[in-house]
């Protein structure tokens, strides 16, 4: 069954479907762009590693080998009763506590490279939650960001969740809840920003090569609408459930609630 939005699935963003949806939508760009490319080109797939803790609970529901430790004091270790006061000095007994363990936090991201030299001629991105929010995450693609905005390497970045801080874009005339950044290397600073609301589909876009090269068409919602269904979201997604956070607008949240309406039997 189809995804009930004409674009991104906003429910999508929700900390439960995020890491694997990313996962997946970055290898299915891959597959449609693989076919597309010439000879002289291939896409890998790479993974960023990012160390996290339990700080970042919302970000580690339903991130693969994430293992929470549990919050609950152990049964096997007996509570000791308070006491107001305590007539004979006694040996003080440890409390069982728990400490942050290390996670790591895997991230997708794709690579045009030149067949024989190996040389990265496109980075295409898929922000996540660990980007955009303040922190290592954030400090780490930014510096990344910044090198190959200053190297000769194109940049295709799309940010689909409406949460927290945007990417640093200068000239932004209108404000949408996603975007698609396509930075190409000999037109800097000068970029094309797709601003996309959420009751429009997503757009088809090219992946920039070297001059005078055929460039892959990204069908965007036709790779989405694939994803949601082999990945069988329309099980799996309660529709009942409000919007994950950020609030929508008063508007947007009228439409989703109509869109909703012949699911939730409202």
């Amino acid at each position: 069954m189809p995804s009930p939005f004409p674009g991104m699935n906003p429910y999508l963003e929700h900390p439960a479907f995020w890491s694997s949806f990313h996962t997946r939508l970055m290898v299915a760009i891959a597959d449609a762009i693989e076919p597309q490319l010439s000879s002289h080109y291939y896409v890998d797939v790479e993974t960023r590693t990012y160390q996290s803790d339990e700080s970042d609970e919302e970000l580690l529901i339903g991130i693969p080998d994430a293992i929470v430790f549990a919050k609950q004091p152990d049964p096997s270790v007996p509570e000791v009763p308070a006491t107001k006061e305590t007539v004979v000095a006694t040996q003080p007994r440890p409390e069982t506590v728990a400490v942050p363990m290390p996670i790591e936090i895997k991230e997708r991201y794709l690579e045009v490279r030149e067949m024989g030299t190996d040389a990265v001629i496109a980075v295409v991105e898929l922000l996540s939650p660990k980007n955009k929010r303040a922190g290592e995450g954030r400090t780490a693609y930014e510096k990344k960001r910044r090198l190959i905005l200053g190297s000769e390497t194109h940049l295709v970045e799309l940010d689909l969740l409406r949460g927290a801080k945007p990417m640093a874009i200068l000239g932004v005339r209108s404000v949408s809840p996603y975007r698609i950044l396509i930075s190409r290397s000999q037109q800097r600073p000068k970029a094309d920003l797709y601003g996309i609301t959420l009751q429009q589909p997503l757009p088809s876009f090219s992946i920039p090569l070297k001059p005078n090269e055929a460039e892959p068409i990204v069908p965007l919602q036709a790779v989405f609408n694939q994803v949601y269904e082999r990945a069988r979201y329309d099980t799996r997604i309660d529709y009942h459930q409000p919007v994950p956070s950020p609030k929508l607008s008063e508007a947007d949240q009228v439409w989703v609630d109509e869109l909703l309406a012949p699911i939730r039997g409202a």
